[in-house]
C-alpha cells in the first residue's frame, strides 16, 4: 500500500500561511510547483508556510493547529477541571485520543507528519537551489529545528516514557520527502526517534548559531537550545538537560508580577523564547483562548477551568494565586477560574511555546536528578523568588525533585505540559471529586451577576477514574494517543 499520510502537495496545504505582513510577503501558492526549490528565496515560503500551517491549520475549532495538541495535553492532566462545553470533554474523559477512529487522532497524525514531510523536502533539496550559503544554513537548519519539533512530539505522546523501554517501538521514521510512490515505514524505536532528533538539532546548533532572527516565530539558536533541554529530559541526559536550558534562558528575563498577570498573549513578554504571532488577519491558533480565557467578557467556551486542589499547591502569597477566582456567573456557578491566560482587546492572543520560566525547572530537574542539588535548589529558588513563593530549604533530593515538579505544574499550568510530563515521568493522573472528608460538598463564596456573594456548591473534576471504572495508574494506555485506523489499515508495515 502507498503511504497516505506524509505526502503533500505545498501548493495544495500552504495556502495563506503568512504568520504577519512582514513574514512572507510571496504565500507559497503564488510559487509554481516546479520552481519552489529552485532558490532560497521560494524556500523560504516553505518554511514560512510550514509554520502557519503548523499553527493555522484546523479541522473544527477545537483543532487550531498545534495548540490543540497542547491544550489536550492539559485536558487529559491533573489540573485543569474541563467542564461539559464545547471542545475537549472527550480528551478530559480519556474516550478520544485513545479511539484511533476519532476525527482529533487523524488530525494530530496528519499534522505533524505533513509538516515533517515538508521538512524533508527542504532539507533534501535546499542545497542544490541557488542562493547564498548563508542562507540555505538557516533554511535547513530550520527544517531540522520543525522535523525534531515534530518528531519530540510524536515521541512523547505515542508511546510511554524513553526511561521506561527506549526499544518500545512508536512510531515510523521518514527523512526523505514522500511521494505517490512511497512505501509505508514500520514503528521505528524511541531510542531510533530521539537519535534522529538529536541529530537534527545538533546539526541545528551548527546551521543557526549566528543567524539572527525578526522576531521570536523565527526558529534561531535559543529554541534549539530549549528543544535540546527538553529532549535530553526525556532521554535522562540530566546535566546536558539542565546546561541546554541554561544556555537557552540567557537572553529572556524573568517576566515581573505585573507583567504575569497581563494574560500571557503577546509575543513581547520578556521571559518569552519562543511563540506564534497572531494578527487579526491571521488569528485561527488564538481560537484556543476561547478555552483557556476564563475572565474575558469576549471568549465563548470558559471550559479549562481549575480543579480546587490545584489552588492549594499555591503559597498566599504568591503572585500565581492572586489568579484564583470562584466564578459567580449563571451557567458557571461554582467553578474556580485560573485567570492565566486573557485575550487582548481585539479578541486575539499569541501563542506561547517556550518560556526561560521553563527552562529554568528543567535546569532544576536535570541537577536534581543529577545529583548537584545546590545548583538545582538555586535554579528552582529562582524562579520561585520571581513569583514571590516560599523558598526551598533542606537536603532532601527526592523531596527537592518532587517540588520541582510541583512548581512544573503550577508555572506551566494551561502551556501544554501535563499529559507529556505524567507520561515522561511515569507517573499518573490525580483527580478527586471536590467534597469534604464526610463526602459532603464543599461550599464556595461566589459574587453573582447582581453583585451580591451567596455560597454555592463548589465544582472540581468531573471525571476521576477511566472509561472501564478503573482507577487512574502509571503508565496506562489511555495516556497514550492512538495511531489513526485509516493510518494502521493502509500501512501493512506498522
Amino acid at each position: 500500500m502507498k503511504l497516505k499520510i506524509a505526502y503533500i502537495l505545498l501548493a495544495l496545504s500552504l495556502a495563506n500561511t503568512a504568520c504577519k505582513d512582514t513574514l512572507e510577503t510571496s504565500p507559497t501558492t503564488s510559487v509554481p510547483a516546479g520552481e519552489i526549490y529552485k532558490n532560497t528565496d521560494n524556500i523560504a515560503t516553505v518554511i514560512n508556510g510550514t509554520w502557519g500551517y503548523l499553527n493555522e491549520q484546523y479541522s473544527t475549532y477545537a483543532n487550531p493547529g498545534y495548540t490543540a495538541v497542547m491544550r489536550t495535553s492539559d485536558a487529559m492532566g491533573s489540573d485543569v477541571a474541563v467542564t461539559t462545553k464545547y471542545g475537549y470533554r472527550d480528551a478530559y474523559a480519556f474516550t478520544e485520543l485513545s479511539n484511533s477512529r476519532s476525527g482529533r487522532s487523524s488530525f494530530f497524525w496528519t499534522l505533524l507528519y505533513k509538516v515533517i514531510d515538508n521538512a524533508n523536502n527542504v532539507i533534501t533539496k535546499v542545497d542544490g537551489a541557488a542562493g547564498s550559503q548563508e542562507a540555505k544554513n538557516v533554511l535547513k537548519g530550520q527544517a531540522k529545528v520543525l522535523r525534531a519539533f515534530s518528531y519530540l512530539n510524536l515521541a512523547s505522546f505515542y508511546q510511554f516514557s524513553y526511561l521506561k523501554d527506549k526499544n518500545a517501538k512508536s512510531v515510523p521514521i521518514y527523512t526523505e520527502p514522500s511521494t505517490l510512490e512511497t512505501q509505508g515505514h514500520p514503528k521505528a524505536t524511541l531510542e531510533e526517534i530521539y537519535k534522529l532528533i538529536v541529530q537534527d538539532l545538533k546539526d541545528s546548533e551548527a546551521l543557526l548559531a549566528t543567524a539572527k532572527r525578526e522576531a521570536k516565530y523565527d526558529i534561531n539558536i535559543d529554541v534549539v537550545n530549549g528543544l535540546l533541554a527538553r529532549t535530553y529530559l526525556q532521554t535522562g541526559a540530566w546535566k546536558l538537560a539542565a546546561e541546554y536550558a541554561d544556555k537557552a534562558s540567557q537572553n529572556y528575563p524573568l517576566m515581573s508580577a505585573a507583567a504575569y498577570n497581563e494574560g500571557f498573549n503577546d509575543l513581547g513578554n520578556s521571559e518569552w523564547i519562543w511563540g506564534h504571532l497572531q494578527t487579526n488577519e491571521q488569528s485561527g491558533a488564538s481560537y484556543t483562548f476561547h478555552y483557556l480565557d476564563v475572565s474575558s467578557a469576549g471568549s465563548y467556551y470558559y471550559s479549562f477551568m481549575a480543579d480546587p486542589y490545584f489552588k492549594e499547591l499555591f503559597d498566599r502569597d504568591d503572585i500565581r494565586s492572586g489568579l484564583f477566582e470562584w466564578d459567580g456567573l449563571k451557567g458557571r456557578e461554582g467553578f474556580l477560574r485560573y485567570k492565566k491566560f486573557k485575550f487582548k482587546s481585539n479578541l486575539i492572543g499569541d501563542i506561547v511555546y517556550m518560556r526561560s520560566a521553563e527552562m529554568l525547572l528543567i535546569e532544576a530537574e536535570g541537577y536534581a536528578r543529577a545529583g548537584e542539588k545546590e545548583k538545582a535548589i538555586n535554579a528552582l529558588n529562582t524562579l520561585r523568588k520571581a513569583r514571590n513563593a516560599a523558598l526551598f530549604v533542606g537536603d532532601d533530593n527526592a523531596k527537592l525533585i518532587s517540588e520541582i515538579l510541583i512548581e512544573r505544574r503550577k508555572e506551566l499550568w494551561g502551556e501544554g505540559f501535563a499529559l507529556s510530563d505524567i507520561i515522561r515521568t511515569q507517573g499518573k493522573v490525580d483527580r478527586k471529586a471536590y467534597v469534604d472528608a464526610k463526602g459532603n460538598a464543599i461550599m464556595v463564596d461566589v459574587v453573582g451577576e447582581d453583585g451580591v456573594v451567596k455560597k454555592v456548591t463548589g465544582k472540581g473534576h468531573r471525571v476521576i477514574q477511566f472509561p472501564n471504572d478503573t482507577k487512574f495508574v502509571e503508565n496506562s494506555p489511555y495516556y497514550l494517543f492512538s495511531i489513526p485506523f485509516l493510518e494502521t489499515d493502509r500501512n501493512p508495515n506498522l
